[in-house]
């Protein structure tokens, strides 16, 4: 297929501190229509967290896309990449990510925000709110960008899902010691973990990344639905930290909203009721949107 003069491959990535997606998109030269091939899904893909991780994540997910989409004769150096990462909002990562020898015939670096951005307005002015691993505003509005957030875990990336499972953990381990009253989460975590004391549980948790801490996020959650008031403020307090940064990005009037990653479902129902109402769905996804941009980074070489 990428022999094709009329057809050219594309490919989409959507790198955060959970996971990696990518896309293969061929687009046609004439009429410049584009169609999904195959998708792809790896590990963690977020540099600040471990550069040689996020390259490694990346091209696995690119042979995945390429497997899924049957192209077993088509080698990464014939595809152009739209790579939108987590992390590279850091001029230090950005640098790092783009002195990648990358196996790709083009790549194209952007932040995640950037792609989720182009995605979600497909291409248009607004603002987007990241709740995944990790947690970031964005806006770009008359050609003007604007961040808030997105300094990372464990010192930023409050109301994320990093930010919630080590809340958990945390909580758990005061209600062990007898400081503070215990949780539904208490067992549910120990459990979870197969933990029988606050030792074992210290020795489970150390060192661990964002990506580990995330997948702990649900249960506070689920405890804060059943009515367990610890869950609930933890919930609460991060919600409102998604509020403020709603009300932040609004100031800079962009014309759309949308909230993006994998803890939206779970959080967005706690948010203000005039925030949930304002908020849009994405029209396209964040890859997609990586696709996008190095569509029109290409156009301009």
């Amino acid at each position: 297929m990428s022999g094709n003069n009329d057809q050219q491959l594309f490919l989409g990535i959507d790198g955060g501190g959970s996971k990696c997606k990518a896309i293969i998109v061929v687009q046609n030269a004439v009429s410049q229509e584009i169609e999904i091939l195959g998708t792809g899904i790896s590990g963690p893909s977020n540099p600040f967290h471990g550069y040689e991780q996020a390259i490694n994540s990346i091209v696995e997910s690119a042979e995945l896309a390429l497997k899924d989409a049957d192209l077993n004769n088509v080698k990464l150096n014939e595809l152009i990449a739209g790579v939108g990462l987590a992390g590279v909002n850091l001029p230090v990562i950005f640098d790092q990510m783009s002195a990648w020898q990358h196996p790709f015939k083009h790549m194209f670096l952007a932040t995640d925000l950037l792609i989720a951005c182009l995605g979600a307005h497909q291409g248009k002015d607004g603002a987007v709110m990241i709740t995944g691993t990790g947690s970031c505003g964005y806006s770009y509005v008359d050609g003007c960008e604007f961040m808030i957030g997105g300094h990372g875990f464990p010192h930023g990336d409050k109301g994320s899902g990093a930010w919630f499972g080590l809340q958990a953990a945390k909580q758990v381990l005061m209600s062990v010691d007898g400081l503070v009253a215990p949780s539904i989460m208490n067992n549910v975590l120990l459990t979870k973990l197969g933990c029988d004391n606050e030792i074992a549980l210290v020795e489970a948790i150390a060192g661990k990344p964002a990506h580990y801490y995330a997948k702990l996020a649900n249960l506070v959650f689920d405890a804060a639905e059943q009515g367990d008031e610890v869950a609930r403020r933890i919930v609460e307090e991060g919600a409102e930290y998604i509020n403020c940064v709603a009300r932040t990005l609004w100031n800079k009037q962009p014309s759309r909203m949308s909230m993006i990653g994998g803890l939206t479902s779970r959080l967005k129902p706690w948010l203000n009721k005039d925030i949930q109402s304002r908020l849009s769905e994405p029209l396209i996804s964040p890859e997609l949107g990586s696709v996008m941009y190095a569509r029109q980074q290409l156009a301009l070489l």
